[in-house]
């Protein structure tokens, strides 16, 4: 009997160790899968080849509406012949960068003025209870109300230069980038703040350590949007405030073509501003949102 007790007393040992080790080795496999690079043909097949088909059946579509006389106004609906043409021209004159650079240099610089205006703000709504009251309500109406309406005030104001469009771009994107902000905080769970209070996390430390960082998920989010206003307040400003002396950009380059009543210029404006937008959304924020999400464990790669 005793002989019996002392050879199965090391088997709970034994057993807990095997299991302890394979627990630990379904987590390294686990590990080992999420930080595996992801094959070319893999990345390929999901994400490079879904829109290049969707882009090569916009253009049959387009084409078939012209070859088959569905639409054969072409003051109406080019044909992509005709739009490639106005971007061979554009690109032989040496202007189709310019229109780009003059429209992305100012959104950019637009979108940063209102990053460094709509985060404190967002902090202090969220924060203060007094500032939410009173402040809350407006950035959620001025976030509803369309961009186009403050282009005149903004040229009654500050006249037809650079300061009219990043005015514009401000009151657009400000309050999209202090919502997120807001919205992001108010997700915060209760337990995190108290344990940064404990470590002494309080004040600007606080905000810096504890509650920006649980936030971020809901302030990217408030970034993602606050882009897209920034982008259609500048189109917006440019298309009904243009002048020689503000250059052309992809707003005025869409206004030119509709004062010339030439739709293949039309088109090449907007496809640029569609180009521009994509861009910006797959190299900024899309990287950002995949790091953020797979920091936290909710994004895995496979």
């Amino acid at each position: 009997m005793a002989s019996t007790e002392t050879t199965g007393t090391p088997d709970a040992p034994a057993a807990d160790g095997n299991g302890l080790g394979g627990l630990e080795a379904g987590l390294d496999a686990l590990e080992t899968s999420t930080t595996a690079r992801t094959p070319f043909r893999r990345t390929f097949v999901d994400k490079i080849l879904p829109p290049m088909v969707a882009v090569v059946v916009v253009l049959v579509v387009w084409q078939s509406l012209i070859s088959f006389r569905i639409v054969d106004d072409p003051t109406k609906l080019p044909s992509p012949a005709a739009v490639g043409g106005e971007f061979k021209d554009a690109w032989l004159r040496g202007t189709l960068l310019g229109y780009i650079w003059t429209s992305v240099s100012r959104g950019l610089l637009g979108f940063l003025l209102a990053l460094a205006i709509g985060t404190p703000l967002g902090l202090l709504v969220a924060r203060v209870k007094f500032v939410r009251a009173a402040i809350g309500p407006v950035l959620s109406g001025l976030q509803s109300l369309p961009s186009v309406a403050w282009v005149p005030p903004a040229v009654i104001w500050l006249g037809l230069d650079n300061s009219m469009m990043y005015a514009v771009i401000l009151l657009g994107a400000v309050p999209s980038i202090a919502n997120g902000l807001v919205s992001g905080i108010d997700q915060v769970p209760p337990l995190f703040l108290r344990a940064g209070r404990t470590m002494g996390a309080t004040g600007l430390k606080g905000a810096r350590h504890i509650v920006l960082p649980a936030a971020l998920p809901g302030y990217l989010a408030g970034l993602k949007q606050g882009w897209a206003f920034s982008w259609r307040s500048l189109m917006a400003a440019e298309i009904i405030a243009s002048s020689p002396d503000l250059g052309i950009g992809l707003g005025a380059l869409l206004e030119n073509g509709r004062n010339a009543s030439s739709m293949a210029m039309v088109f090449e404006a907007i496809i640029l501003i569609l180009f521009v937008g994509i861009a910006i959304d797959l190299l900024i924020f899309s990287p950002l949102e995949r790091r953020v999400l797979r920091g936290r464990g909710l994004l895995v790669k496979g």
